[in-house]
């Protein structure tokens, strides 16, 4: 898939995941992180480029992922982020995108006492173009 910016990167991956009845999806990092969302941000290194030609820059995006649940049970929790994961990777499949998935992260808890969440980071990496 061609995009026509790097920017554009990032909010087509959102459009793909989108999915408003079961989690909120951010192509940007939110002020504070959600339970039931999907963070987008860029993974390190962020684009590695192929500009053999003078005209286009082919390169692959490398994207990250962040999957958040509540953590209100342990078990439960475990199994909300692990069926998360495999409606990503359903949602990714059946969009039009290019795509493949680097690693899944082990789950990690984020938050306080006031609020704490499970997580998941998904690296990806899909291809891209632009005229330079």
């Amino acid at each position: 898939m061609a995009y026509a910016a790097v920017t554009a990167i990032r909010s087509t991956v959102a459009t793909a995941l989108d999915n408003p009845t079961v989690w909120q999806v951010f192509s940007f990092p939110p002020a504070s992180p959600l339970a039931n969302s999907v963070i987008i941000t860029w993974d390190d290194p962020m684009v590695t480029p192929n500009n053999n030609t003078r005209k286009t820059i082919d390169a692959t995006a490398h994207l990250r992922l962040t999957l958040t649940t509540e953590l209100y049970d342990n078990q439960a929790a475990l199994v909300n982020i692990e069926n998360m994961m495999s409606k990503v990777f359903t949602k990714l499949s059946d969009s039009s995108l290019i795509f493949n998935i680097v690693n899944i992260s082990a789950p990690t808890v984020l938050g306080d006492d006031a609020g704490k969440m499970l997580s998941v980071e998904m690296s990806i990496e899909t291809l891209a173009n632009w005229i330079a």
